[in-house]
């Protein structure tokens, strides 16, 4: 499989059923036609289905304490290995420099906790994975991370019957009709009927709060705003839509037409200060928010729980947030 592992599960329960790497693949998914990517069978899941995300923790050398805090990234990585999650979901920034290959060396080295536990991982690109390198040398170096992703930028995975999970790549266009964008709207509309709540995971955020201050640069752009407008516009069936972003280091929470948008960046990056807008769910003014995001599937509803590490130093978490997500009503 290459150097690391993607999906770190007994041979009995493996990621999906990925086809053998073919020679001279192209560096973005041709595939347009829709259709699961990944499946995983209903017997292979938890009882309920546990789903875990969080992204930007940024793994390189623990000796850089600026870009990014290793003793937090580490907890993390205990603590999510500790809960046993069906599904962990990354929304990017998985290492701070894609062209150094060290730095997954790194990943590798602290995810075994996440291997031990046999924890499937799903992850999406961030910008920081296209950092200090060429677009097709960063992409290779992310391949061999990631083998069973080769060739492919975005993709699926069906977990069982009722959970969906798209994984998104907010360095490729996200507009309209863009390879990505046709891409998505065909895995829309191709959801089987059985599916009650779909995640969409990206790295740049869609809906977020809008800074006026401080990393202005980091607001929602056009390109995924292009995204927020298609499934909003697209989602017609009884499934509901989550979509995780990252690239801002902090937590927000929003609800907009019917889908429902976090940001979920606290995992050990430098973290960012937000000037939160009315919209945002989340008002809790603590700082910095270092966490992850635990969804458990309960019956027609998504139980979710935002769990902040209080104190880096005790390593004392606290639930900070809490919520429901109930399955849409069909809209035909």
């Amino acid at each position: 499989m290459g150097r690391f592992s993607l999906i770190v599960a007994s041979a009995a329960v493996c990621f999906g059923q990925a086809k053998p790497a073919a020679q001279n693949v192209p560096h973005v998914s041709t595939r347009v036609h829709a259709g699961v990517t990944f499946r995983v069978a209903n017997r292979a899941l938890h009882s309920p289905p546990t789903i875990i995300a969080y992204g930007d923790m940024r793994f390189t050398d623990p000796s850089n304490v600026t870009a990014t805090n290793p003793s937090v990234r580490q907890a993390l990585i205990a603590r999510i290995a500790e809960e046993k999650p069906d599904v962990v979901l990354l929304t990017g920034d998985v290492p701070w420099h894609g062209g150094n290959a060290g730095d997954y060396t790194v990943y590798e080295a602290e995810t075994k906790p996440w291997r031990d536990a046999h924890l499937r991982v799903y992850p999406a690109l961030g910008n920081h994975e296209f950092a200090q390198c060429q677009p097709e040398d960063c992409l290779e170096n992310w391949w061999q991370a990631f083998p069973v992703l080769r060739g492919r930028r975005w993709y699926s995975a069906q977990l069982g019957a009722e959970i969906y999970a798209i994984a998104l790549d907010s360095d490729t266009s996200l507009l309209p009709q863009s390879e990505q964008a046709r891409w998505l709207e065909a895995e829309i509309a191709s959801l089987p009927s059985s599916v009650k709540f779909v995640f969409i995971i990206m790295h740049h955020p869609p809906v977020a709060d809008i800074q006026t201050k401080m990393f202005t640069d980091h607001n929602p752009r056009e390109n995924e705003i292009a995204l927020s407008k298609l499934v909003e516009a697209n989602h017609k069936s009884a499934a509901k839509f989550i979509v995780i972003a990252g690239h801002i280091h902090n937590y927000e929470r929003f609800e907009q037409n019917g889908v429902l948008y976090l940001v979920s960046g606290g995992g050990g990056a430098v973290p960012y200060p937000v000037e939160r807008m009315p919209e945002d769910a989340y008002q809790d003014p603590s700082f910095p928010n270092y966490h992850y995001l635990k969804f458990v599937l309960a019956g027609n509803t998504l139980k979710a729980t935002m769990f902040r590490l209080a104190d880096p130093n005790t390593l004392a978490w606290e639930v900070k947030d809490s919520f429901v997500v109930g399955a849409s009503k069909s809209k035909d």
